[in-house]
């Protein structure tokens, strides 16, 4: 008996939201992972960022 999916929990934001174009410069809108280096961003919560890979966690004042 197969099993039916129920839909899709979220969704993941388009990688193109996390960079900004001006001209000729490429700029990158969200902080990546101290831990996790290059490549890995840091999700914007109201009063923190946090890693969804290593949940590594940032408080901002």
């Amino acid at each position: 008996m197969p099993v039916e999916k129920k839909g899709h929990k979220g969704f993941s934001p388009k990688v193109s939201q996390y960079y900004k174009v001006d001209n000729d410069k490429v700029s990158r809108e969200r902080k990546t992972c101290v831990r996790c280096g290059k490549g890995v961003f840091m999700s914007e919560h109201k009063n923190r960022r946090t890693c969804g890979k290593c949940g590594d966690t940032e408080f901002i004042q």
